[in-house]
């Protein structure tokens, strides 16, 4: 019984914590699945966007991934391009439609431990982004659209549930931000060749 009880314990304490556990992972962590992000419904399915549109032009879907935490779905991710293909230097937009609840907070850091560990390093450039992500990024839960437009030159938008929160004007954190996923060192190469078409 007493192996029991403790189990039921340990059970209870992931079921009270995963909600926090997963936000510190939502960038930095989990597997990826080969279904469609279209199986989720995203708002506006098959459409960004009149303010994504706006800024970055005609974008069309190239492709999309599923990002998993030991199993539990965390967001949809799709990825938008001008062209038949990714370009780095090009406007583009990555679209995450959440399928649990994590805070902006949480989304900021996790991001800025991705940049550091893609290789890019100014610790006073850290400083400058982390607070500008803190402030624009929202809460999320579950259905919530999230959408990062990197622009060429100038940085990145960000729009949550097509409505725009706002631009932070430095094109180093568009590469940096947008390399999380796209680079290839990212974490997670699977999620990376499906968001490009290429699995």
């Amino acid at each position: 019984m007493t192996g029991r009880r403790a189990l039921l314990r340990l059970a209870g304490a992931f079921a009270a914590n995963v909600t926090v556990t997963a936000a510190a992972w939502a960038v930095i962590s989990g597997g990826v699945s080969s279904r469609s992000a279209l199986a989720a419904g995203p708002p506006a399915a098959g459409k960004l966007p009149p303010g994504v549109v706006a800024v970055a032009g005609d974008l069309k879907r190239l492709g999309t991934a599923t990002m998993r935490w030991f199993g539990l779905p965390l967001y949809d991710a799709s990825l938008w391009v001008r062209g038949a293909q990714w370009d780095a230097d090009d406007n583009y937009a990555l679209e995450m439609v959440y399928a649990r609840e994590f805070t902006g907070k949480a989304l900021a850091e996790s991001s800025i431990t991705e940049m550091k560990r893609v290789g890019f390093t100014d610790e006073a450039e850290h400083a400058r982004w982390l607070a500008a992500m803190v402030r624009l990024f929202p809460n999320v839960s579950r259905g919530y659209r999230l959408i990062g437009v990197h622009l060429k030159g100038g940085g990145a938008s960000f729009f949550g549930q097509d409505r725009p929160l706002g631009t932070i004007d430095d094109p180093q954190f568009g590469n940096a931000f947008f390399s999380i996923w796209l680079d290839p060192r990212t974490r997670e190469p699977q999620l990376r060749a499906r968001l490009l078409g290429k699995s």
